[in-house]
């Protein structure tokens, strides 16, 4: 396991191999987003472990992705439909794993808070996955909780939603928004501009292989042609001018592995922790 240090700045040399990421606390080898994932990671020897939040009814965070209760559990409706206290009761009953070394244990959804209380010296990325939460409300939340369990060091932030990003107290690490870190690498992989930051140490997250749709204006209409952003050594050199840092998300075999290692990736998000402990 690598030595981390954090103010959130994992140290790490670019020759060094690239922080091995738990995602959604390691979804592969146990059920998403449980207290069961996490320590299993941990003891896969993972750098850092990624959770997906979502804000309850009565204004709590719990680690939980899908959009609904229905994708992973017997009860239906959002997260937002429940308080911390009811969701403690809901069992976590759909998973590929659970069904074989987990089926005897109670899955419920943790809370965020009780998460960080229960795992004081791990290092966590933190995607806001709320869809109906208020932004500026969210953030409060977040602040408050990282403060109460003196988390904020060993954080940094998340979202696919920029405005969650864009409303987070200077006080936390965050990523650069996606809509940003799409921009940039676009105008890199398909224009060979690299935009100079001033910030530095930035942080960006974005798919090994991201595939978009770029939209062409002409007299007469518009044009809409597929392509695929690729990291290559341009797009790596132009991120990590000023010290910035590359999270590659959907490494989950060893060929992508060896790939993002050559690329000198920060980090890895990986689906199975158990698969890469030894590389």
């Amino acid at each position: 396991m690598k030595v981390i240090m954090f103010s959130f700045i994992l140290s790490l040399s670019l020759f060094a191999n690239p922080l091995i990421i738990a995602h959604r606390g390691g979804t592969a080898d146990a059920p998403e987003n449980t207290l069961t994932s996490i320590k299993l990671s941990l003891k896969n020897k993972v750098d850092a472990v990624w959770i997906s939040v979502q804000m309850t009814k009565d204004k709590q965070l719990a680690l939980y992705r899908p959009s609904d209760l229905s994708a992973l559990t017997d009860s239906e409706g959002k997260i937002s439909d429940f308080t911390l206290k009811q969701l403690a009761q809901i069992q976590i009953t759909k998973s590929k794993t659970i069904g074989s070394i987990f089926n005897d244990e109670f899955l419920y959804i943790p809370a965020l808070s009780e998460v960080l209380d229960k795992f004081p010296d791990t290092h966590f990325f933190i995607d806001l996955k709320s869809p109906d939460a208020n932004d500026e409300e969210q953030a409060k939340i977040l602040l408050e909780t990282l403060k109460q369990t003196e988390s904020l060091n060993r954080v940094r932030v998340y979202s696919t939603n920029d405005d969650y990003i864009l409303a987070l107290s200077d006080e936390i690490s965050r990523f650069v928004t996606r809509g940003q870190t799409l921009k940039k690498l676009a105008d890199v992989s398909l224009s060979h501009l690299c935009q100079q930051e001033e910030a530095q140490d930035l942080y960006y997250g974005l798919e090994f292989q991201k595939t978009v749709e770029l939209v062409e204006k002409f007299t007469l209409g518009e044009g809409i042609t597929q392509s695929t952003l690729t990291w290559d050594k341009e797009a790596m050199d132009c991120f990590r001018q000023n010290g910035g840092k590359v999270i590659l998300f959907g490494i989950n075999d060893a060929q992508s592995y060896e790939r993002a290692k050559d690329l000198k990736a920060y980090g890895v998000m990986v689906d199975s922790p158990q698969f890469f402990k030894d590389r």
